[in-house]
């Protein structure tokens, strides 16, 4: 078994059985041995003299050789106490207040055992929608959103994943505006990914310029309209933004429903590449289409015969993990059984390229990409057929669209799944993404750097005489080797980064593979910092035309804590970014000598509040508060006038600040009717947005008589450069690289979502 260093520190910290001190007690070859074992027993269920044993071999050799791994749950969890061996669920969310709390305890039980869940919010009436039974207003799906979200925070996956979420409302949902900006805030509703549920009608509208109709969830009753191509482009906007929402063709994924009469297909799994029935689960696995090439002459060919052999072995261990699982829930188990379906997906596929000489950005790639995964889908499908002539087609066949066909074990059989810790330890490239870097430095514990490079390149180099350390540290700096006029165009033409790549292929590639796919395919196509909304509003079409079933995108250095900015693709500074970013302290600029304000006195549940609101040169600067006789929360609203003056000096916007504070609610303030605030936090929301808009005005030349804040300021002996300041500072926090939250590396938008190339650290488990 090879396996590299990082394999090695990911399977430590996250997959191998640990003792009372959280120490390994078993080795990566006992994990494989463990898991081998445990999935080969389901052949008894279906042959009692059955040679398990064999079998347990065949898998153990499969996954030590690294030429198919199972998802993440199966590799912890198989053979031991916890036993859930699913990596995604979809759960209803019903219009009920027992539903909806019903849906956040299930979902609690799937993240405790690994697994992550996707929610479908488009039956839940609107916000101010009247709720006949309890006389009161729906609080609407975004509100119950943020309570999931909250439920999430609370729970960690077994001990080795956090929760994560997929978010769907429709896009003829009456609360859609609100949904598209409802991740506006990076900080917000964090454990969840978001698209909008479009319709094969909404596109048509938008193609057309016409309005389309809102309808309410539970009557059906058409409740107004929007313009199409202004809602499209509201939710282009906020992709380019900052990643979210996503998009999901709703009308493509119950075209291919296995099962119709079963109802809709509403929602998908985190990443979005597995649509399921609600209570369905799904196990995934993905081939190493780097292992599945062999050398002729000086170069490589794909071995169709290995990677054949292979789908037949990875169906018949995914159809045997449906019946060694243990579901957390028995309707899931039910519902699962029901259709067996299964996700076989593949990794590698930008080293196979490498391999063969192929660039990514080619037809020839693209052409390839249809090829390998029609011969997947193809062997897969004949496979779960063989499999059924002994075990039994899945339990709905006659009711399903094959019903007049030959018989087959699962409903589905492929789908496109996120690799990023799979990847890892596997030694290849993730998912069906090209290379996001080709070299990495890595700060060692005793302040050396450690430069590692894709192994591949390295032999290439090694070849051509050119492997040296310098221009290893080069090609990390640059991160790419597009621009490296030493390499020959050759090498620079095949050995293209995740931001040489044009938009266009990357909806290319996705496409191709779609078409052989049974489920989806998960994929982010990547933009460059300076990619505009037209070019992101471009990728959304083409992805429609090309029968895509979803689109997720993401412009570099747009989201503050997110993903490694290399040095070509981030904002332009006078400094080239360094290739692994260390912390930066954020230090609150000094309280200017002189400021001007407003004070407001608010009436809250307990009395009055006053709240000062200071501003200089460079916008608000400090909030005081203090309360009236009656008495109230003295040291809670001063402990926040003070916190939200940090935030405000260290420049924090106004409106993330608001975010955070607006509509908290106190219980002394809801039992009086009448009051213009839910709380203190809310009510120096209400104070800090006057002077906002206050500031705002006299800058726009619109307030105080004509005079701008500048002039107003300098009249008062008061130095204004605000302006170039504010600026500055936003351009400095855009430009911010980010790294994991667990051990400082470089992150990777990749397959939909984020993971870590170093720890194995991955936002959608």
């Amino acid at each position: 078994m090879n396996l590299g260093q990082n394999a090695i520190t990911v399977l430590e910290k996250r997959y191998l059985v640990k003792d009372e001190n959280g120490k390994p007690c078993e080795r990566p070859e006992d994990m494989f041995r463990r898991v081998a074992d445990t999935i080969a027993q389901a052949d008894r269920n279906y042959d009692p003299k059955a040679d398990v044993a064999a079998t347990a071999a065949r898998f153990y050799e499969m996954m030590t050789d690294l030429d198919f791994l199972p998802n993440s749950p199966t590799l912890m969890n198989a053979g031991r106490d916890l036993g859930q061996l699913s990596a995604c669920f979809v759960l209803p969310v019903e219009d009920s207040m027992e539903g909806i709390f019903e849906s956040i305890k299930q979902a609690a039980l799937i993240h405790k055992s690994g697994g992550g869940t996707g929610f479908s919010f488009s039956r839940l009436r609107p916000h101010g929608s009247a709720v006949r039974s309890t006389g009161g207003v729906a609080s609407g799906p975004v509100s119950f959103m943020r309570v999931f979200n909250m439920a999430t925070e609370a729970v960690k996956q077994g001990g080795t994943r956090r929760g994560a979420n997929m978010g769907i409302l429709r896009v003829d949902h009456p609360d859609i505006l609100d949904f598209i900006d409802c991740k506006k805030n990076n900080a917000d509703i964090t454990n969840f990914n978001i698209s909008v549920g479009i319709t094969e009608k909404f596109m048509e509208a938008v193609a057309a310029g016409k309005p389309y109709d809102l309808v309410m969830p539970h009557n059906k009753q058409v409740v107004g309209q929007l313009n199409a191509r202004e809602v499209f482009d509201k939710i282009v906007e906020a992709a380019w933004r900052n990643g979210e929402p996503g998009i999901i063709f709703l009308d493509r994924l119950n075209r291919d429903n296995v099962v119709p009469g079963q109802g809709e297909i509403e929602s998908t799994n985190p990443c979005g590449e597995q649509p399921l029935l609600p209570y369905e689960s799904c196990n995934l696995g993905s081939i190493n289409l780097s292992r599945m090439l062999r050398q002729e002459g000086d170069g490589w060919v794909i071995d169709y015969d290995k990677l054949g052999r292979t789908v037949d072995d990875a169906v018949h261990f995914l159809d045997n993990v449906i019946d060694v699982n243990r579901y957390p829930l028995e309707q899931i188990a039910f519902t699962t059984r029901q259709t067996r379906k299964i996700g076989l997906g593949i990794m590698g596929y930008a080293d196979m390229l490498l391999r063969l000489g192929i660039g990514y950005n080619t037809d020839a790639a693209v052409a390839l990409a249809g090829d390998l995964m029609k011969f997947i889908n193809e062997r897969g499908h004949e496979a779960s057929r063989q499999l059924a002539k002994v075990r039994g087609a899945f339990p709905l066949f006659a009711e399903s669209i094959y019903k007049d066909g030959e018989p087959l074990r699962n409903a589905t059989v492929t789908t496109i799944a996120p690799t990023g810790t799979l990847s890892i330890i596997a030694g290849c490239s993730s998912g069906v993404e090209p290379v996001f870097a080709y070299v990495y430095v890595r700060n060692v514990m005793d302040g050396t750097e450690m430069v590692e490079g894709n192994p591949i390149l390295a032999e290439e180099l090694d070849r051509l005489g050119l492997n040296t350390p310098d221009l290893m540290k080069k090609i990390a700096q640059e991160g790419t080797l597009a621009h490296l006029e030493e390499l020959p165009h050759t090498l620079r033409d095949v050995f293209v980064c995740a931001h040489d790549v044009n938009p266009e292929y990357h909806i290319r590639t996705q496409a191709a593979f779609q078409e052989y796919t049974d489920n989806a395919v998960s994929k982010t196509v990547n933009f460059s910092h300076d990619a505009t909304v037209d070019d992101v509003r471009e990728v959304y079409q083409l992805a429609y035309r090309l029968g895509c079933k979803g689109v997720t995108i993401y412009r570099d250095g747009s989201r503050e804590g997110q993903v490694l900015s290399t040095g070509s693709t981030a904002p332009a500074k006078e400094e080239a970014a360094p290739a692994v970013p260390a912390v930066q302290t954020i230090r609150p600029r000094p309280r200017p000598e002189i400021t001007f304000g407003i004070t407001e006195r608010a009436k809250i549940g307990c009395g009055n509040l006053y709240i000062t609101v200071n501003y200089d040169e460079k916008g608000i600067c400090e909030v005081f508060t203090s309360t009236g006789k009656a008495g109230g929360c003295p040291s809670q609203s001063e402990a926040t006038a003070r916190l939200v003056s940090i935030a405000l000096r260290s420049g924090i916007s106004v409106e993330e600040i608001l975010d955070q504070l607006k509509g908290i609610r106190c219980a002394s303030t809801i039992r009086q009717p009448g009051l213009k605030c839910t709380s203190c936090p809310d009510a120096i929301a209400k104070a800090v947005r006057k002077v906002d808009e206050y500031v705002k005005a006299m800058n726009a030349n619109q307030g105080n008589g004509g005079e701008s804040l500048e002039e107003h300021l300098k009249k008062n002996a008061l130095a204004a450069t605000a302006a170039k300041a504010s600026a500055s500072a936003r351009a400095t926090d855009r430009a911010m690289p980010t790294v994991c939250p667990e051990c400082g590396s470089a992150l990777a938008h990749e397959g939909g979502c984020v993971a870590c190339r170093s720890c194995g650290y991955s936002k959608c488990g």
